[in-house]
């Protein structure tokens, strides 16, 4: 077995080597997208913020999925962009870990958003006369706080667990560190952190995707027993929260076929393909889509980046 290297080595992203040959036209698109997704992000929350009538637990819970889409591409993106500046290809074990850290949580946290706003939006169309009393502000807001210090605690544990593991090379098939990545770097048994991640991650995802498919599945059937105008309505509803869920679930089925193949001697870009997917998309489309197909924000976003255009006029003049 080979020596386990020193843990303050810097690590290599070899996906930064393969994409030095483009390096300047990748950065000013990562530039691009990362500036739209904080735009649009911060527009969306302020609207929210500003508005009393948006004071409502599904404009919550859509602000916490922004909000998350930012943290996630600020973990990603700036690191990135200045590598590509700089022409850099390394990262410290540090580094590694706190974005490693920073990854999984963003994903974790996703998911409980995902669940909760199906969850909401089961109580509003399947019991809109006790929607009022069941879920309140206060109550989302509890809902909220209590899954994402259970996700906190979860992941923690989780990225404590690779810390531990010696390591016995420096090369990762990726432009970012996650921790799976760690974890085959490592040279020791990792029986430890697959025993707590294994059964953790299993219950995890079985309670959230059971509480989003059956919300979901009990939309669907109001929507087939509800007058045509409701069932537009709930339709509409069920529409835009499955289209940001599915982004969402492609995305980490390109990462569980990522490390599925590991075996296989796949081009480096593919990995970085495969794995850029959950981090990209998702902050990229969910403020897309949601401002877009939810009226009420659509309309409050519209008069928001009027009065914006009109500002930026006023100080030209």
């Amino acid at each position: 077995m080979d020596q386990a290297f020193n843990v303050s080595t810097l690590l290599v992203l070899l996906g930064l080597v393969e994409m030095k040959e483009f390096q300047y036209i990748y950065c000013a698109l990562c530039i691009i997208i990362y500036l739209f997704i904080m735009f649009l992000s911060i527009s969306i929350v302020s609207v929210v913020m500003a508005e009393p009538s948006l004071h409502e637990p599904m404009y919550i819970l859509i602000c916490k999925l922004v909000l998350n889409g930012m943290f996630g591409s600020s973990t990603l993106f700036p690191k990135l962009i200045v590598d590509l500046i700089t022409s850099s290809k390394t990262i410290s074990y540090g580094g590694c870990i706190t974005q490693a850290l920073c990854i999984t949580l963003f994903a974790i946290l996703e998911m409980s958003t995902y669940t909760l706003m199906a969850y909401d939006r089961y109580l509003a169309v399947c019991h809109p006369l006790h929607y009022v009393t069941l879920m309140t502000n206060k109550k989302v807001m509890k809902l909220i706080v209590g899954s994402s210090v259970t996700d906190i605690i979860a992941v923690f544990i989780c990225i404590l667990l690779t810390w531990t593991l010696p390591l016995c090379g420096n090369k990762i098939n990726n432009i970012f560190c996650d921790n799976m990545s760690l974890v085959t770097l490592s040279c020791s048994d990792p029986s430890l952190s697959y025993l707590y991640s294994a059964p953790v991650g299993s219950i995890y995802i079985i309670v959230t995707i059971s509480v989003t498919v059956f919300s979901y599945l009990w939309i669907f059937a109001v929507c087939l027993r509800v007058s045509k105008e409701s069932r537009q309505k709930a339709a509409h509803t069920l529409v835009t929260h499955l289209l940001n869920f599915t982004i969402f679930l492609l995305g980490f089925f390109f990462v569980f076929i990522r490390y599925r193949l590991g075996s296989i001697d796949l081009p480096i870009m593919v990995h970085v393909l495969l794995s850029v997917t959950p981090v990209l998309f998702p902050p990229l489309l969910n403020p897309l889509i949601y401002g877009v197909r939810t009226h009420a924000l659509k309309i409050k976003l519209i008069h928001y980046l009027q009065n914006i255009k009109v500002g930026l006029n006023w100080i030209k003049l």
